[in-house]
């Protein structure tokens, strides 16, 4: 697990559409500077051609959409046993430097969380994340965040379970398992990012821990309005870089054997 975490990082670091094509223009400069001026100009004309396509067409939409309508929005009214809440949503070093919670775009787990705790007043609670970084010192400073911001969502401290050694999606389906004990018949809701929930799901299915999928954090409006551009570059790189993720993520993971399917479905 730690090589496939470590070779994941660096993996994703190089091949982030983002990176990818700042690379493509580096190595395009060095080109021109070497005196492979053909070889540079057309590299550099690559990268800027990537940034306008993948930037402002709305070509992240369609790489993001059959993610987040692969699970329902979940409209269930049974009773549940519990709510997992999965961790990167937080953005801990701000939240914990500054002693208030810090959330990046997918701030509506919180929110939800939040949501169904007041709705399921006896359900348990959890929330399962450590740290996704590289370079870690081994301490859980997403859950350390989380254990913060819980008052303020309105919920009981004491009411949490926490999980906080899982550095990834295959760790947080295995580690929350071990802490919190699933029984055969017990209905777990999994709040996690509508794009993130196919790959989540498999970790959870082929770990044994059967879950009821709570997608949340909606990038995109519907299968039907795809086609608007983005009106800044950086809006339609953040949103591919995140698709182009989860597509690698789920070919990574499937063939590593992390999850159940290479495309999980409900």
């Amino acid at each position: 697990m730690d090589s496939f975490f470590t070779v994941s990082k660096v993996f994703w670091f190089l091949v982030a559409p983002s990176n990818a094509l700042v690379l493509v223009a580096v190595i395009g400069l060095l080109a021109a500077l070497a005196g492979l001026r053909r070889t540079g100009l057309g590299l550099l004309t690559v990268s800027v051609a990537g940034f306008m396509i993948v930037g402002f067409s709305p070509l992240a939409n369609y790489l993001m959409s059959p993610l987040e309508e692969r699970f329902p929005i979940y409209r269930g009214q049974e009773p549940i046993t519990g709510v997992i809440l999965l961790g990167g949503a937080e953005v801990p070093e701000v939240g914990l430097a500054r002693g208030i919670p810090a959330f990046a775009n997918a701030g509506e787990r919180a929110i939800a969380f939040g949501a169904l705790a007041r709705q399921y007043p006896n359900a348990r609670l959890a929330f399962v994340g450590g740290s996704g970084r590289l370079f870690s010192d081994g301490v859980g400073i997403e859950a350390r965040m989380m254990q913060m911001t819980m008052p303020d969502l309105g919920i009981a401290p004491e009411r949490v379970e926490y999980e906080e050694k899982s550095r990834n999606t295959a760790e947080n389906a295995a580690f929350a398992k071990e802490v919190l004990k699933p029984k055969p018949g017990e209905r777990w809701l999994l709040v996690t990012s509508a794009f993130h929930m196919p790959r989540a799901v498999g970790c959870f299915r082929k770990a044994g821990f059967d879950v009821i999928p709570y997608p949340v954090d909606f990038r995109t409006v519907g299968p039907d309005a795809l086609n608007d551009p983005f009106s800044r570059a950086a809006s339609g790189l953040d949103m591919a870089d995140i698709a182009v993720k989860e597509w690698i993520g789920l070919v990574a993971y499937y063939y590593s054997g992390q999850t159940s399917a290479l495309f999980p479905a409900p």
